[in-house]
């Protein structure tokens, strides 16, 4: 199957696509895409992969599901595109690298800066009907983040993986530890963050790991 996707993660990952649960999965999508109103558009699917190759791969931040509101999605998790407002856990994420590293609040939500400079920011499931969250759990998708998880765990960087929330915990629960940080705290949406996602420190812990490790620091502005 011939998806379009950055070269070297088609190198690392592209026998998934062969797989008779990927060719369900993507009968399953192209029906969606043309019956009814699916998010992202089609071409950004594999925006996180397309964004962040794998030789610049530093650190991996797990989401569950696209934003299923008009122009939100563009296939990078908790990022908009320019112009959109902040989603509350986005808002709440600026919050933290605020009062962690002392940024003003930014002016654009989208992540592809960050993307750019080695985030591989995944959702778990990477399309969504609008207005209906989760609406394409259980398809398939799960199984193919999995692997995305699995192989790049298994590779010889030092990765930092930042894991929020208990859906994030449980993608996250073979990552190994003795190579890679692994930073695990509540989710920040409005429902949780306060209970531990602000003070986590996440964004400074990973540049110092990363640093430590001889690789250079994320800007997060």
């Amino acid at each position: 199957m011939d998806v379009r996707i950055e070269e070297s993660w088609k190198k690392l990952i592209g026998d998934e696509f062969e797989k008779e649960y990927f060719r369900d999965l993507a009968a399953f999508v192209k029906g969606e895409y043309s019956s009814n109103q699916i998010f992202p558009a089609g071409s950004l699917i594999f925006n996180a992969f397309n964004c962040c190759p794998v030789n610049s791969l530093k650190t991996v931040i797990i989401g569950q599901d696209p934003y299923h509101g008009p122009g939100q999605a563009h296939g990078l998790c908790f990022s908009v595109r320019d112009g959109i407002a902040f989603p509350p856990s986005l808002v709440n994420i600026f919050k933290e690298i605020s009062g962690d590293m002392g940024y003003p609040m930014p002016v654009s939500g989208n992540l592809e800066r960050w993307a750019s400079q080695g985030v591989l920011l995944l959702n778990s499931v990477l399309t969504v009907r609008a207005h209906k969250p989760g609406s394409h759990q259980n398809r398939g998708w799960e199984r193919f983040t999995d692997a995305v998880i699995s192989r790049v765990n298994e590779s010889d960087k030092n990765l930092v993986f930042m894991l929020w929330g208990a859906y994030a915990l449980r993608k996250g629960a073979a990552i190994d530890r003795s190579r890679h940080l692994v930073l695990e705290s509540v989710h920040p949406s409005p429902l949780s963050a306060h209970r531990g996602f602000f003070g986590n420190h996440h964004f400074t812990r990973c540049n110092e790991f990363l640093e430590s490790t001889g690789n250079s620091a994320i800007d997060w502005h």
